[in-house]
Formats: C-alpha cells, structure tokens, sequence
C-alpha cells in the first residue's frame, strides 16, 4: 500500500491506493496445485516409513499408501500436460532471460534489505523467471525420474519379459530416492518462497482465490 501527503497552510490530507488485483490462476490449476501438493506429502510421509524412519501405518499399509498416492499423481500429472497443452497454458513455462538476474539479486540480497520484488505476474506472464527455470526443472527432471524409477522399482519382477535384466535393483532404487529427496526440497523451497510476497500469506491466498494482489 502506498501512502502520498499534501500539504497545505492549514490542512493536510493523506490518500491511500489499494493493492492492484490480477486473475492470475484457473479453477483447475489451483486444484491441482494443492492436489498435487497434498499427494507429494503423503508420498515422502508413507516413503519415510517404507525406510524404516519411523513406525506409524505399519510397512504393508504404507506401501499401499504409497503406491496409491503414486499412482494418483501420476494420473494428475497426465491430466495437467493435457489441460496445459490444449488450454495453451504451457506458453507460461518458456524460459526466458528477461529479469533472470534482477530477480536472482533480489532473492540472494535485496529481499533482506525490504526492496520490492522486480517481477510483476501478468495473464500472459505468470511466472518469475527463475520460478521459470525451478518448474522446467521439475516437470522435465524430478517428476520423469520419479515416475521412471517408481515403476520400474514396482515391477521388478518383470523385467526380464521387458528385456530390462541388465538393470540393477539398487541403483534403480537409489536413483528413486535420490528424485524423492529433490522433490523434498523443492517442495520445503517452494513453501518458503511463499512467504515472501508483500504480505506473509499474500502468495498463498493468491492460490486460493485466483487473485494476486499486487502493490
């Protein structure tokens, strides 16, 4: 919000500007934000127990759990390339240079120092760049490796019908929870960066409504 006074000999008068409001996310793309959100966590939580971290549904209904969430997942993810291929919503993920590094400064030093972010999301253009570079990178390394690896750790015993014998079973399955660490920690760096709009839940509730507010 900004705040402007004029003054005069004998009175003074403040006026105040509300926040702009964008129409930023679809009815869909919020859904499966949280859907998408939602299924990642139970997957690291039952994931966690299949290793032994700690003891809470027991090991055959966390495997259950598990497959079941991935499964889901995986039936989102198909849905959401049709939705973004057919709705022309996957132009928002082309990367681009533009304010690549004004945004990487502000993140690095000027968000500690109160500036204001450099990047505005508009209609045609949702995403900062380097939220550009961190989906890309997600949608095209951590989720193939997840699905790839996923499948083929749950369908070990037809690999030799497959002609995937020359495989080996620990790799595949370091590879899987090496792709599940990733996805943790883009997932822990994705919840920080949403409190760091101009109001702590400021990104969030744009998830929610639709609506980004913008100063």
């Amino acid at each position: 919000m900004t705040v402007s006074t004029t003054t005069s000999p004998d009175t003074a008068t403040v006026t105040t500007s509300k926040p702009t409001r964008v129409y930023i996310f679809k009815r869909f793309e919020r859904f499966w934000h949280w859907a998408q959100a939602l299924l990642i966590m139970g997957m690291a939580l039952t994931g966690f127990e299949i290793h032994g971290t700690y003891a809470l549904l027991g090991f055959e209904d966390a495997v259950f759990w598990h497959t079941t969430a991935a499964w889901t997942l995986i039936g989102l993810w198909v849905f959401a390339i049709f939705w973004h291929l057919t709705t022309g919503e996957w132009r928002h993920y082309i990367p681009t240079g533009e304010k690549l590094i004004a945004v990487a400064m502000f993140y690095a030093f000027g968000i500690f120092k109160g500036e204001h972010h450099p990047y505005k999301p508009t209609q045609l253009r949702k995403h900062n760049p380097l939220q550009l570079l961190a989906y890309l990178g997600f949608k095209l390394a951590m989720a193939p490796a997840i699905w790839i690896t996923g499948i083929l750790y749950l369908y070990y015993n037809d690999w030799a019908a497959w002609g995937l014998s020359w495989l080996d079973l620990e790799t595949i399955a370091t590879l899987h929870v090496a792709a599940a660490f990733a996805l943790v920690i883009f997932l822990v760096g994705h919840v920080y960066l949403t409190t760091t709009g101009h109001t702590f839940f400021a990104h969030i509730k744009a998830m929610i409504t639709g609506w980004d507010e913008q100063e």
